[in-house]
């Protein structure tokens, strides 16, 4: 959806003029004081914000309280926009002093905002960057910009290419040297071609030298390997916040922390981190120790371009969330320090994050632009730019009053623009009333006055953008002054959508965790011994040391101690029923034979799936027929926002089902992301195309969910 064809409804505003004018310099501030605010509501500060960013035409970074707020941002700001340039800047994985390696998306989405930042320039024609971070991602410290310059590199076709020095360079910026380039962050090199996947990037680049000189620049898909299209430059990021490069020098601060104190396993995890440190080199969670590479880390705000403008969302809970964040890692750090897993006493440059004693100076230096306002949550300020927006009138879900409503405010020569979910029926009832209204899914010129345009999408809140004058904050007399009305299905239905869900990720396990739910007494197996029977931690006197075991006792009386550190060699025992399992003995065949019989029962089944698939690939099924108008309209009932692979599971079994071969697929995904809404839109397809349909659960409450 691109709505951008509004924006320059509000140029003709003078509040928004003078507001323009303020930012550029040419005025005083509208609002120097940031605990006061503009006092714009919520539900049109993304479209403000949208028409800033179009008109001035300069980089942005938004900074809001919390990573929900973020997504809000980043989604509105592509439908007012129609902008590729618009960056989340996500949280770490970890929260501050947790051994947690970060997930390899966080650090390319970290890394691609700061390029988009860094690498932007004013006359080389491309859209400026729109940069919306959380409290807890902006006060997490990052690499200064100078350090980031120094690991920017362009690459062009027909530049001289020095093969060794550059892939020196790569490995010293965090780029890792793999057989194959499947992921961001990873390079091969096979003769004259080089695979490179720069985390800036959504495809790798494979470059073909000719002598040293860059014959060719080519994109290619990381699953197939095969080159696709050409391009003439590219740009390369550092691979990491933490550059291998500096690890040595870091290595120097950690070999100085006193680990007395740490249990064993985080003192063996320690040294070898800090063996891969002055090696130079990169390792998962290398960005625990990132306060340690630098002696002036910086803030997101350093990577603002001259001129670029700062927004915050709201002073008040970005301040509030800066505080209580701080407070928390506190309690964190001495929570994991009781428990030995961190050092009692770190040096002060070992602080992950900014407190907001020096946050807050760092954004009110930049004299951002505060959008919430002072006071009642969520209500108009009295700046002159807070006057003109004003919330829409709420239906409830009673149609004819939206139809009235819509004749009237267009009789009155204003603007309706409707968006819905829903917008197909409501074009049915309007034409009932003989008034045509196609719905349309972009808007992408400026409307007429005494116009009606529906919308198929979806948008959070709707609002009235007034003429000066108007009391704000209230929805206007139908006929006085306003410019436009933007209703959504929270105004129509009385329903507000549900923010979108957030795509879960698998989060790094710790040795440890395998036994939350194992007790003494409890089955386990051994990845090279075999099925024995915990007994629970005991601790051993070793070479002048205690250290903590993991008993296991097997047949015969025979035990094994497992190092705590190796506790993710074992694993609780399932049995496909509830009888009790065979306990092998050490020291024998048994348990190799058990594995060998286990991979040939499992190639046997292979065997059995792959006559299978052959012969479903040669016998004829139903091929279903295309999507009817009936199940678009279902599909637009549904209130929760689709995620990304929901979008791609739909997309995919429907094809499947459109396909002549009898269709065989299987969803999976976490309790409540939405299998069923899934299994719902395969379903209706189904019956349009004539046919019945069963669906099976396991228990009765389901079925009555279903």
């Amino acid at each position: 959806m691109n709505l951008s064809g509004l924006l320059p409804l509000i140029q003709d505003v003078p509040a928004y003029r003078r507001l323009v004018d303020a930012v550029e310099g040419r005025t005083p501030a509208e609002a120097p004081n940031p605990e006061r605010g503009l006092g714009i509501i919520s539900a049109a500060r993304p479209y403000l914000t949208a028409a800033l960013y179009r008109q001035l035409r300069r980089p942005i970074i938004l900074l809001t309280a919390r990573a929900e707020r973020v997504m809000q941002w980043t989604e509105q700001l592509r439908v007012w926009t129609d902008s590729r340039s618009i960056y989340a800047f996500p949280e770490p994985d970890a929260l501050p002093y947790e051994r947690v390696p970060w997930a390899r998306e966080t650090i390319c989405d970290r890394l691609a905002a700061l390029t988009a930042l860094v690498t932007w320039r004013e006359t080389d024609g491309t859209e400026p960057p729109v940069v919306v971070a959380s409290a807890r991602a902006v006060m997490h410290k990052t690499l200064p910009l100078r350090e980031f310059r120094v690991g920017l590199r362009e690459y062009r076709q027909g530049q001289a290419f020095d093969l060794q020095r550059a892939l020196e360079v790569w490995v010293a910026h965090g780029y890792r040297p793999e057989v194959v380039v499947e992921e961001p962050g990873t390079f091969s090199r096979r003769g004259g071609l080089i695979d490179v996947f720069p985390p800036n990037r959504q495809e790798p680049v494979r470059l073909e030298l000719f002598g040293n000189e860059i014959d060719s620049l080519r994109l290619f898909d990381p699953i197939s390997q095969r080159s696709r299209d050409r391009v003439e430059r590219f740009v390369m990021a550092p691979a990491s916040e933490a550059l291998p490069r500096l690890a040595p020098s870091a290595a120097q601060q950690v070999a100085q922390v006193d680990l007395t104190l740490c249990h064993p396993p985080a003192k063996m995890e320690y040294q070898q981190d800090l063996v891969a440190l002055e090696q130079g080199s990169y390792f998962r969670g290398i960005e625990f120790y990132l306060p340690y590479f630098y002696s002036y880390p910086a803030t997101l705000l350093d990577y603002l371009p001259a001129g670029g403008l700062c927004l915050v969302d709201d002073w008040g809970a970005l301040m509030a969330t800066v505080v209580d964040l701080e407070r928390q890692a506190q309690a964190l750090k001495a929570d994991l320090v009781k428990a030995g897993e961190l050092p009692s006493s770190l040096p002060p440059m070992a602080v992950p994050y900014f407190t907001w004693d020096s946050l807050g100076q760092v954004i009110g230096s930049h004299s951002p632009l505060i959008l919430a306002g002072q006071g009642v949550l969520d209500q108009p300020g009295d700046s002159p730019i807070a006057q003109v927006f004003a919330y829409s009138e709420r239906y409830g879900g009673q149609l004819k009053r939206v139809l009235d409503g819509c004749q009237e405010m267009r009789a009155a020569g204003q603007r309706v623009v409707l968006i819905s979910r829903q917008a197909q029926r409501i074009a049915e009832l309007l034409t009932e009333r003989h008034i045509a209204a196609t719905p349309v899914e972009n808007i992408t010129e400026p409307i007429p006055p005494r116009s009606l345009t529906l919308v198929q999408g979806t948008l959070a809140e709707g609002w009235t953008l007034l003429a000066e004058g108007s009391s704000a904050g209230q929805p206007p007399a139908r006929g006085d002054g306003a410019i436009v009305h933007l209703l959504t299905d929270a105004e129509v239905f009385g329903w507000a959508r549900p923010a979108p869900r957030r795509a879960s990720r698998p989060a790094p396990v710790t040795p440890e965790a395998f036994f939350a739910d194992v007790q003494p007494g409890s089955y386990v197996v051994h990845v090279e011994h075999g099925i024995g029977l915990f007994q629970g931690l005991v601790k051993l006197s070793l070479s002048g040391g205690e250290r903590e075991y993991l008993m296991v006792e097997y047949a015969a009386g025979d035990k094994l101690y497992v190092p705590v550190y190796q506790a993710d060699r074992l694993s609780r025992y399932v049995g496909a029923g509830e009888a009790m399992p065979h306990v092998n003995r050490l020291g024998t065949a048994e348990w190799e034979q058990v594995k060998a019989k286990a991979k040939r029962a499992v190639e046997e089944i292979a065997d059995d799936l792959l006559e299978l698939y052959a012969a479903r690939e040669v016998t004829d099924g139903h091929a279903f027929g295309d999507d009817t108008p009936w199940q678009a309209e279902l599909e637009a009932s549904f209130p929760y926002m689709e995620t990304e692979a929901q979008l791609r599971a739909l997309d995919e079994v429907k094809a499947d089902m459109e396909q002549s071969r009898p269709m065989d697929r299987l969803v999976i995904g976490d309790v409540g992301y939405g299998k069923t809404e899934v299994a719902l839109r395969a379903a209706f397809k189904a019956v349009m195309d004539g046919k019945q349909v069963a669906i099976l659960v396991p228990t009765t409450v389901l079925a009555q969910q279903h």
